[in-house]
């Protein structure tokens, strides 16, 4: 009996010691798409009144977790069923990483100043507009958030399948729970507190008192007001070259040939004196967001005629 309890009490530790593990890899994967997410949702609560801008982040983490109540079933279904599937998945949502991240690119350099802002401008003109329904507009902003989390939910899902096909059922499912907890936490606490920075800055800018703490606070306050903008920019920028990254290394892993190559091309640096460690480190990286940027670049090609002729729908 003693035995057997030991026994028990030691795969326990076993499982746990490999959920760590797997979690920890499937997170460094996942990074790229955690950094879109902030930035994309972050981006979905703007136009929102101040006072209903945590009501919404909430509406939306709850429409998070449903999503991933439907995706973490059909990605163990597809691990005990159809495990061949993976593969091309993963490959599907490394080309969708990609194509966005040349979509963001080109939306910057295709729409000029005066194109953005018009559209801020109707924005503006539609919120502040007294006839305006601002519980529909604010059910809408919910709605395609929801939507846009499905997305990259999936990805994240499906990248932590492919971290996990290995492992043992009882593994996978731990690390995929964990990781879509964690991710739906991690990021939507994050993005509570990055729609309510320019608050707290206000709040802080604003306070009364001569003492030097109160001075200390207002600097503070006014530091946070001018960083907000910038933080929401480097989010952005961060999430679009992680994309690049990751969904160029998932495309050139699952091409043989040229996954090969950029690993012989890399430890074939290591000959060069004195940077070679280091070239050897960094030009996997380079190449695979050079394949990143090209395997997005040909699907923006295919999609933007289709999309002007059977509509973005």
């Amino acid at each position: 009996m003693a035995t057997s309890l030991l026994t028990l009490l030691d795969d326990i530790a076993t499982v746990l010691d490999d959920v760590s593990v797997l979690t920890k890899v499937a997170a460094r994967k996942t990074a790229s798409v955690l950094g879109d997410d902030l930035a994309l949702n972050a981006e979905q609560v703007q136009g929102v009144r101040a006072e209903r801008e945590l009501p919404v982040v909430w509406a939306v983490f709850k429409g998070s977790l449903k999503n991933k109540l439907i995706l973490v079933p059909a990605a163990l279904a597809i691990s005990a069923f159809a495990p061949w599937a993976i593969m091309p998945l993963l490959m599907i949502g490394g080309l969708y990483l990609c194509f966005e991240g040349v979509e963001k690119v080109a939306h910057k350099y295709l729409h000029t100043p005066s194109e953005d802002e018009a559209h801020h401008a109707e924005l503006t003109a539609a919120l502040a507009d007294p006839k305006a329904d601002l519980a529909a507009l604010e059910r809408d902003k919910i709605k395609g958030a929801v939507r846009t989390d499905f997305i990259l939910s999936a990805e994240i899902i499906v990248i932590t399948l492919g971290a996990v096909e290995s492992a043992a059922f009882l593994t996978q499912v731990l690390v995929l729970s964990g990781i879509a907890v964690l991710m739906t936490v991690g990021v939507y606490g994050l993005v509570a507190g990055i729609v309510k920075l320019d608050d707290a800055g206000l709040y802080l800018s604003q306070r009364e008192g001569e003492e030097p703490l109160a001075d200390l606070y207002r600097a503070f306050g006014r530091g946070l007001l001018r960083a907000a903008p910038f933080l929401m920019k480097a989010l952005s920028i961060a999430g679009t070259a992680a994309m690049f990254l990751v969904g160029g290394g998932i495309i050139a892993h699952g091409i043989p040939p040229l996954h090969h190559w950029i690993a012989q091309f890399s430890e074939g640096l290591h000959g060069i004196a004195g940077l070679g460690g280091f070239l050897s480190a960094l030009s996997p990286l380079l190449l695979n967001a050079l394949v990143g940027m090209g395997a997005g670049a040909i699907a923006l090609a295919i999609y933007t005629p289709l999309s002007k002729r059977f509509g973005k729908g």
